[in-house]
């Protein structure tokens, strides 16, 4: 096997930071057998929705739970229709069909981000919201889909990878209607396993996600509607907590390896490296480029040690799961180029100067530059 030398994630540099409070919190739970919704969700959906200046916060089990009660909230449900980009991961279009609705997808532009004008184009009557995906580490133009769409019309945030991100000085998650998040581990505010939660500036979309989660009802044994088993449990939110006070250092990290790489790779004519769009306040979740014959690239690159990702390989329109929607190679041409030539180098808080420098040298050589 290939010894790694410099992986695309390192969690350990984190997690020596929070060891300590980490085991404290996690006795205190097993002390209290707290385990479902005890009282250190509550403090964290409280300082998480304060991080995100919005007045409502609310934990779930994962991020594609939290994308599907965001929308539920907001009335997408069979005979509706969603707009999302055709670069995102799966689960964003997964969540809408969950909830019964429609794909409709939409192009990128040239920052991987959603075709605000196309989104446009694409809603009908029959549309209930439209997803701005915060890609790789900056937000969507939110503020462009408010305007574009129908007051009626949902703008739905999925920020999972835009955890401190801000779009015009505001932080992702309070730039929509509705916004939902991961916390799955390589998150930048990641857990120790699944997680979620659902963020919102509007009272009736919290109240209709708390019921959600929780098997239709706020109060045990009370199940006003069809609901969920999607509760974050007390140990993740104990992970959360611990990490969301270090988030900002952590993300000054990851903007701080990114000005590096820029420093480093900038004369490499055959690669685009990433650009922050204007009022963007990027926190690199990845740390994405794009070059020509990529997956020979990646391949060398991996066989030499260094982790690079492919995030993603296929717009979602390609994909065998969602060939029903009827569209075909060229129907979404900026996503089939960009999946075509991205990659994700190593970037992680704590990657060292050193690090980078060897996946600078180890570039240079597979291009041949």
């Amino acid at each position: 096997m290939t010894k790694t030398i410099v992986p695309l994630v390192d969690l350990s540099h984190q997690q020596i930071q929070i060891n300590d409070l980490i085991r404290e919190g996690f006795n205190r739970v097993i002390a209290e057998s707290s385990f479902i919704m005890g009282p250190q969700v509550g403090e964290f959906e409280e300082a998480w929705a304060r991080y995100c200046g919005v007045p409502f916060a609310m934990g779930v089990g994962n991020g594609t739970d939290a994308i599907e009660f965001a929308l539920r909230a907001a009335g997408a449900g069979p005979g509706t229709e969603v707009v999302l980009p055709a670069n995102t991961f799966v689960a964003t279009a997964g969540a809408v069909q969950r909830c019964g609705a429609r794909v409709v997808l939409a192009d990128c532009n040239d920052h991987f981000l959603i075709d605000s004008a196309q989104a446009a184009d694409r809603v009908t009557a029959k549309t209930k919201a439209v997803i701005g995906v915060h890609l790789y580490g900056q937000p969507a133009a939110v503020e462009e889909l408010r305007s574009a769409v129908p007051p009626d019309v949902a703008v739905v945030e999925d920020m999972a990878q835009a955890q401190g991100a801000t779009r015009n000085g505001v932080r992702a998650g309070a730039l929509g209607d509705v916004a939902a998040t991961s916390f799955y581990p390589g998150k930048n505010l990641g857990a120790y396993g699944d997680a979620g939660a659902v963020m919102s500036i509007r009272q009736e979309f919290a109240e209709r996600v708390r019921r959600l989660r929780n098997h239709g009802g706020i109060n045990r044994y009370e199940h006003l509607e069809v609901g969920f088993n999607s509760r974050l449990d007390t140990l993740q939110a104990v992970v959360l907590n611990a990490k969301l006070a270090l988030l900002d250092q952590w993300n000054s990290q990851r903007v701080e390896a990114a000005i590096r790489y820029q420093q480093l790779l900038d004369d490499l004519e055959m690669m685009t490296l990433p650009k922050a769009a204007i009022g963007n306040g990027h926190v690199f979740h990845l740390y994405v480029v794009r070059v020509p014959d990529r997956d020979r690239v990646v391949r060398e690159l991996n066989a030499a040690g260094i982790g690079a990702g492919i995030h993603y390989p296929s717009p979602v329109h390609l994909l065998p799961a969602y060939a029903h929607l009827g569209h075909q190679k060229g129907d979404f041409p900026t996503a089939e180029e960009q999946s075509a030539e991205i990659m994700s180098l190593p970037l992680f808080p704590g990657i060292t100067a050193g690090q980078q420098e060897q996946v600078a040298d180890c570039l240079r050589r597979v291009l041949g530059a």
